[in-house]
């Protein structure tokens, strides 16, 4: 017997009933031998962490833009968050916390350089707008590897599902739903303080009273309420009050960070900076890479193009339009 097969009657043995099972998965877009050692959603993991797509996290604004310290949240760091949130969920309700880590580290793939500053100028200047949640799957379907990642249909789903109208198909998908929403409304109050755009007699009390006074108190707070109404359940819950509490959190972010911020007043320079990067390879789309000169010649020019920018680092969008648009001097040789 196989090990990866071995991993499968463990599947069987210890998970709910409510657990997707390596075994059931409804399969890949195109048809693969399956690995030895890793199961189907290990093999997913693992291409998601080993992609490109993946390692330019590192470099994407979470909340603040080109923040001077070492400790904000990246996109990358935030997805590292997600993770861990939905992985410890997932165990606890017995559910597969292989599919859940997949998911998790594949949900922002499609993010924009400067987070959604980039994303608002994208969805204002294409035909039918921009979705980051969208993008991430196109990333994972068309734009990394020679033909795509080759995902599973489970992984895929939660990319796509982690945010938006549509909801996940998985309870491992709903997991990660709530997580992201968990980590970044904890962390981005947590860099908020930080960066004395917030103060912690600001936040409202009335939610601290449900959630707690801490960063560590509040996580804890919402991953077991999480927990405990899912428990046994073919759902994903919070309570009504941890609920309640959480979405008065979350408006606070947009009333007091998220929108109009002084750590947010170059927003504007940034969307523009997108904006000007986009139309600029419209007009020249021969200087873009190889890969988007097949998406052009396949999709179309907008395609293309908005693949090209929504992959770019926040660095190297910015790099791009200095040596564009900035004079550089001139330097005898």
């Amino acid at each position: 017997m196989q090990i990866r097969q071995m991993m499968e009657q463990r599947e069987r043995a210890l998970l709910s009933p409510f657990a997707m099972r390596a075994e059931c998965s409804r399969g890949r877009q195109w048809p693969e031998e399956e690995c030895a050692i890793r199961t189907c959603w290990q093999r997913d993991r693992d291409r998601i962490l080993h992609s490109k797509a993946f390692r330019r996290l590192k470099h994407k604004t979470q909340v603040f833009i080109q923040p001077e310290g070492d400790h904000y949240r990246t996109r990358l760091t935030h997805t590292l968050e997600v993770a861990q949130i939905a992985r410890t969920i997932a165990r606890a309700l017995a559910l597969n916390e292989d599919l859940t880590e997949a998911i998790s580290l594949g949900h922002d793939l499609g993010h924009t350089p400067f987070g959604h500053a980039g994303e608002h100028a994208l969805n204002r200047l294409i035909p039918g707008g921009f979705r980051h949640n969208e993008q991430s799957l196109r990333v994972v379907d068309k734009l990394e590897g020679e033909r795509g990642l080759n995902l599973t249909v489970e992984t895929r789903d939660g990319i796509l599902c982690h945010t938006g109208d549509k909801l996940p198909s998985t309870l491992e998908g709903a997991i990660v739903r709530l997580a992201d929403r968990i980590a970044y409304i904890n962390h981005d109050i947590d860099d908020a303080l930080r960066a004395g755009v917030l103060r912690k007699e600001d936040l409202p009390q009335s939610a601290l009273e449900v959630l707690g006074q801490t960063h560590g108190e509040r996580i804890n707070t919402m991953v077991t309420d999480m927990i405990q109404s899912s428990r046994g359940k073919g759902e994903i819950l919070l309570s009504q009050q941890v609920q309640a509490a959480m979405d008065e959190l979350r408006d606070f972010l947009f009333d007091r960070v998220y929108i109009g911020s002084e750590a947010k007043q170059d927003e504007g320079k940034a969307e523009k900076m997108v904006e000007v990067i986009y139309e600029y390879y419209l007009e020249h789309p021969e200087q873009m890479p190889e890969l988007y000169q097949r998406v052009w010649q396949q999709e179309g020019l907008v395609q293309a193009v908005v693949d090209y920018v929504a992959g770019m680092t926040d660095r190297f969008i910015i790099h791009k339009f200095e040596q564009m648009f900035i004079p550089q001097g001139w330097h005898k040789k």
